[in-house]
């Protein structure tokens, strides 16, 4: 059995953490304590503060000798990302903490592969947990009074935790034995015809997971990307890129394809529903764009049309994350329009856009063995572009 790595701050929770160890290791977990606290040792831990800050790429002073509180906690946020991608042999992460431990570990366990136990007991639970969850698989629990000693209740909380981690570790989940390969797809609802249409050709070969272009929704696909645990995708819809380029309210990152450049998983993509910015109801779009072409798709969700310059500049984007693939590439280019907003007769069609997108993305393309433009004379949604699709994915993937 791997190791269950505990973390905190051990200059104020030492108690608690070294009561969440021996728990672990009554039950025959093998467990061990690390101290992330930024301005004092502990002699309880197994492994210090300073030991972890020396991962640091400026090494431990520039996460110890900090004068700023934010700057140290964020420095050791960065080391402890960087220690633990280091080990071999975690079999979960628990950490315990206030607002500082808890933006502290769920760095680090958002940088760990989905799958792996991530266990976070938190005052910070019981609010807005999306900054330390993020697109990963952390499971947080409320600590309902504050980590500040033991008490009949914190016992309580804290050994229900160390028994949750327990359990985990113990008790891995097998993958069937007639899994299928996995490919990562993603969805508008203006791409969902061709995102069915490819699922069905594609699902007697692999088991299709979908995401919603959301924001979280891309991070989350790239997410089992970097733990390996897709095949291969099909990015059909990057309409993220939109948002991110011009302030809409569903953007991705700027590591947005960051994880098939680095896994070099055969990936087939496309430019879904980037003729539009996503803003919330009519109301709250920015006063610059009230003159735009809006889109009411209901009482929440308002889309603005891009404009020329604006589809070339997400051209440009994409196309310059595309070339730094090292693994098999095929991206289509659905000429007949971009989503079902943009068709004739619906208010988003727009050629002049679309062709300055595609211009774009024809004009910084780098030619590679490995990579390949491919043009479809077809709407995105019509079967044809889908064939093209899955066609793509059959001469990549298998």
């Amino acid at each position: 059995m791997k190791t269950v790595y505990i973390i905190g701050t051990c200059d104020t929770k030492e108690a608690e953490l070294s009561f969440a160890r021996q728990i672990l290791v009554d039950l025959g977990v093998p467990a061990i304590l690390v101290d992330v606290g930024t301005r004092s040792s502990s002699t309880a831990a197994d492994i210090s503060a300073t030991e972890v800050a020396q991962a640091h790429p400026g090494g431990a002073g520039a996460v110890l000798d900090q004068n700023d509180r934010g700057l140290a906690v964020g420095a050791m946020a960065e080391a402890l990302t960087r220690f633990l991608l280091l080990r071999d042999d975690i079999g979960g992460v628990l950490g315990l903490g206030g607002s500082g431990n808890t933006a502290i570990v769920t760095t680090a366990m958002r940088a760990l592969p989905v799958g792996v136990p991530k266990l976070m007991v938190s005052t910070m639970a019981s609010g807005n947990t999306a900054p330390y969850v993020g697109p990963s698989d952390i499971a947080m629990m409320y600590s309902v009074v504050d980590i500040a000693g033991l008490n009949a209740i914190s016992r309580k909380v804290i050994g229900n935790a160390a028994h949750a981690l327990a359990g985990m570790c113990r008790h891995d989940v097998a993958a069937a034995p007639d899994d299928k390969p996995t490919l990562g797809m993603t969805m508008f609802g203006v791409t969902t015809s061709c995102v069915d249409q490819v699922r069905t050709l594609m699902d007697g070969s692999y088991d299709c997971y979908v995401f919603h272009a959301t924001g979280t929704g891309g991070q989350s696909m790239e997410k089992l990307a970097d733990s390996r645990l897709l095949s291969a995708v099909a990015d059909i819809t990057t309409t993220e890129v939109a948002d991110f380029k011009f302030g809409g309210v569903l953007p991705c990152t700027a590591d947005r394809f960051g994880a098939f450049i680095r896994t070099g998983l055969p990936y087939v993509g496309s430019v879904g529903a980037v003729d539009m910015v996503n803003f919330g109801a009519r109301e709250t779009v920015p006063p610059q764009f009230q003159g735009r072409n809006l889109y009411v798709h209901n009482s929440q969700v308002t889309l603005m049309r891009t404009t020329p310059s604006e589809n070339a500049a997400i051209g440009e984007w994409i196309v310059t994350r595309l070339n730094q693939m090292g693994g098999p590439v095929r991206f289509l280019l659905p000429l007949g329009g971009v989503s079902a907003l943009d068709a004739p007769g619906q208010p988003f069609h727009d050629p002049d856009a679309d062709e300055a997108l595609f211009q774009a993305v024809r004009s910084g393309w780098t030619a590679a063995p490995n990579r390949k433009l491919v043009e479809v004379d077809a709407h995105i949604n019509e079967p044809r572009f889908a064939a093209a699709i899955a066609d793509a994915l059959r001469e990549i993937a298998g």
